[in-house]
């Protein structure tokens, strides 16, 4: 098949939604209360099918990122103090000394 012969699915949608609109009118002009009859039923079909349909799960873990690229330069935290200072009150900031490190 080339470019212009292939089919999407926004196609088939369309030849669907013109089929079930041929199926409802011809429903219609049969009687009126089998047209309604008609439309009730593929309304409850639908919610049926929508309702049935696997959730996803979004409590699932993340998938781990992605290693970083050789060569970079990255900062790390020592574990000990470059400095600290007192606050107003009774508390203390601590600032840790940082090391750079490349990997690779």
């Amino acid at each position: 098949m080339s470019e212009a012969e292939e089919s999407s699915p926004a196609a088939g949608a369309c030849v669907l939604v013109v089929l079930g609109g041929v199926v409802v009118a011809v429903a219609f002009a049969v009687d009126e209360a089998a047209g309604v009859l008609t439309v009730i039923t593929a309304g409850t079909v639908a919610l049926w099918r929508s309702a049935r349909r696997p959730v996803s799960d979004s409590s699932a873990t993340p998938p781990p990122p992605p290693e970083p690229p050789s060569g970079d330069v990255y900062a790390r935290e020592t574990g000990r103090a470059r400095e600290i200072r007192r606050t107003v009150g009774e508390g203390y900031l601590i600032f840790p000394e940082i090391e750079y490190t490349t990997d690779g």
